[in-house]
């Protein structure tokens, strides 16, 4: 498909995905802090009043996730940036409600690629052990030190994104961090905006000050 095979001995690159890295999920007002009493919990707060340095007790969970560095970052600098890798039905919810046919697939691969910026979609193919359509989520970015990471890149990484992936790969990545943010519907007149709601069934659509005063 949109793979291409890496030897173990090539540097780390941007397109690169690996499976089975730590994610680690802080909650900053429930922190474990191992001590000589054993374990206890504190928030973030009280522990940063202290000055000084705690040992944590930390929970990881293993996940797939692609580099979103840069090939000159990922050579050169101590750390690398991911993006988490999951299930397309986990990322793009709507998928789950359409029949599993090639009509819904073209629709969702090509017409809502383009619109939406939040996901980037990777085909199943087991001789790059993706087993099931996959999307990277681009608001769940990972970062891991490059010694760690090249470490592991022999038995975890499992591949890389070809020429044409990879080019479409970083403009989506730009798109997505340069995007703004905005609720499309602020210029629509009050009649607009009734049909708006009435079509798109948005709990989150509320109208702004001057739409309601027209």
């Amino acid at each position: 498909m949109i793979y291409d095979a890496v030897q173990d001995s090539e540097p780390i690159r941007q397109g690169d995905i690996f499976i089975s890295l730590p994610r680690v999920d802080l909650d900053l007002g429930s922190l474990l802090v191992a001590g000589e009493r054993g374990a206890e919990l504190h928030n973030w707060a009280d522990i940063e009043a202290g000055g000084d340095g705690v040992s944590l007790l930390l929970q990881a969970r293993p996940v797939a996730a692609i580099v979103i560095s840069q090939d000159c970052d990922a050579g050169r600098a101590e750390d690398v940036s991911l993006c988490e890798i999951r299930p397309f039905h986990s990322v793009e919810r709507r998928a789950a409600d359409q029949a599993d046919k090639p009509k819904k697939w073209v629709s969702l691969v090509t017409q809502h690629a383009r619109m939406n910026q939040k996901w980037f979609y990777l085909p199943r193919d087991d001789n790059y052990r993706i087993t099931e359509r996959m999307a990277v989520d681009f608001r769940v970015v990972l970062q891991l030190g490059v010694r760690g990471l090249e470490s592991v890149r022999a038995s975890n990484r499992v591949g890389r994104l070809n020429n044409v992936a990879g080019e479409h790969f970083r403009e989506r990545l730009a798109e997505f961090f340069r995007r703004y943010a905005y609720d499309e519907w602020y210029p629509l007149e009050r009649d607009e905006f009734a049909h708006y709601v009435a079509t798109h069934q948005a709990e989150d659509v509320q109208p702004f000050p001057w739409q309601n005063q027209q």
